[in-house]
């Protein structure tokens, strides 16, 4: 089996307390908001097709980030309530949302929202329609995110996570960037190469499955495209949780080769491709 390096840092950080969850991407929130792709439109419409979610639908977000999901559900009439546990994020998201009044964002983890509760016979009334997790799904522990995204939804409600797969220059040049991990940090190879993170989505296509909750599971992605400038496409690697787990010397010493391996092989903007995709399914009555 290949080392997977997010599942790693993802694992020691579930050893630990939600704090560090918490401030994990405090020092790159505004790198996040700025670099991070955006969900394209075409992949969306899969998805609202897919998802058949009923009109001003009643929709909870599991870590929201800086809002970048959370917009485009609310430009569709949905109501939300979106969870970020980061106090930055959280900030930036409401700054980004404050034109939509039907997003309610609260600073809070999914392990620690109270879920209305109904009456055993009848949903309770502020239950939700459908369930988005936005390249979040894997921060909330193992044992809760099934389990709870389901006790959270309406009879058939819909679950819906949405993946963005970190943008990647040509071959030639990303086989010039490897080398340059190969040299630092070995351990970051896959991540690179996008290899890891198309391991989890497998993964989390096997645990809906898995979990006996959900029924009617889809998978659909794309292929989209985004062009950075040096300065993001680093920054966009800065917000990688393999990336923030390097301590500071490795990663300067890193992100100087990486800065002119770009300049010499990409030049000082380029364009990058990306495997968008998504996860829809219906809850198990």
């Amino acid at each position: 089996m290949t080392d997977n390096c997010f599942e790693r840092i993802l694992n020691s950080i579930y050893e630990k307390d939600l704090s560090e969850k918490k401030s994990w991407y405090s020092t790159v929130a505004q790198a996040y908001d700025r670099t991070r792709p955006r969900y394209p439109e075409a992949l969306l419409q899969q998805v609202w097709e897919l998802a058949q979610l009923p009109p001003q639908a009643r929709i909870l977000e599991l870590g929201c980030g800086p809002g970048i999901a959370t917009t485009a559900f609310a430009e569709q009439g949905f109501r939300i309530v979106a969870l970020e546990p980061s106090p930055e994020a959280f900030a930036i998201a409401q700054h980004n949302c404050q034109s939509y009044p039907d997003i309610e964002i609260i600073n809070s983890t999914f392990e620690e929202y109270a879920i209305p509760q109904g009456s055993a016979s009848q949903c309770a009334p502020t239950s939700f329609d459908g369930i988005l997790a936005a390249s979040s799904f894997h921060w909330v522990a193992p044992e809760i995110r099934c389990p709870k995204a389901a006790a959270a939804l309406k009879p058939q409600g819909k679950l819906i996570l949405l993946w963005n797969v970190p943008p990647q220059p040509n071959q030639a040049v990303c086989e010039a960037l490897r080398a340059i991990h190969e040299a630092h940090e070995p351990s970051l190879m896959n991540v690179i190469s996008g290899r890891d993170h198309r391991e989890n989505l497998t993964q989390f296509g096997q645990e809906l499955e898995d979990s006996g909750l959900f029924t009617n599971i889809v998978f659909t992605h794309l292929i989209a495209e985004k062009t950075y400038s040096v300065h993001d496409y680093l920054a966009l690697l800065s917000t990688l949780s393999p990336y923030i787990a390097l301590d500071n010397q490795t990663r300067q010493n890193l992100f100087s080769d990486l800065r002119d391996t770009l300049l010499k092989t990409a030049g000082k903007i380029f364009p990058t491709t990306f495997l968008a995709a998504a996860h829809v399914a219906q809850k198990r009555v």
